[in-house]
């Protein structure tokens, strides 16, 4: 069960909430970053490390809209307090994966923090943290259609790697 209760943050702890979810997300990816490792330009490795980029982007655009309006208040919401609102799920990622499966995994984190602030916006009573919450939905909407350009910017089929039960057969070469 979270720490907090959605339909009474205050303005602070939405923010503090909200960082949170983004620097959840950006960890997880860079995780899965290592755990796919660097194979070739492109490769599922790199599209975690944008992926982490771009949350790391959004949780700094949100810390400085805090830090404008709270100061350097304590948060009272971290990452600790939550388990994978935004977040891939942790068994996401294999050594082989390919690039698109890498943006699959992306856009259901998208589409999961999405589902996650539009039914917030639902429960909130305050005025200022259902327009934080709305601001983030239009947000998180930009970063499933950005994941979905890429997707549709990759050629179909798995690509260069091989699946993982066939990267130990004899002549697979996952550069190929």
């Amino acid at each position: 069960m979270p720490a907090f209760d959605v339909r009474t943050l205050s303005l602070q702890d939405a923010l503090d909430l909200a960082i949170a979810i983004e620097e959840e997300a950006q960890a997880r990816y860079d995780g899965f970053a290592k755990i796919t490792g660097g194979r070739y330009d492109g490769d599922a490795s790199d599209m975690f490390r944008q992926m982490s980029s771009y949350e790391s982007r959004h949780r700094e655009d949100l810390a400085t809209r805090r830090r404008h309006l709270f100061g350097d208040a304590p948060r009272r919401i971290t990452a600790d307090d939550l388990d994978d609102v935004e977040a891939p799920h942790r068994g996401s990622p294999r050594v082989f994966m390919s690039a698109r499966e890498a943006l699959e995994v992306a856009l259901a984190s998208e589409e999961k923090a999405r589902d996650f602030f539009t039914d917030a916006v639902g429960q909130v009573e305050d005025r200022e943290v259902r327009a934080l919450f709305q601001d983030l939905v239009h947000e998180e909407e930009k970063h499933v259609r950005l994941v979905r350009e890429r997707l549709d910017a990759l050629p179909q089929g798995p690509g260069p790697d091989v699946e993982e039960d066939e990267a130990d057969a004899p002549g697979s070469d996952p550069g190929n």
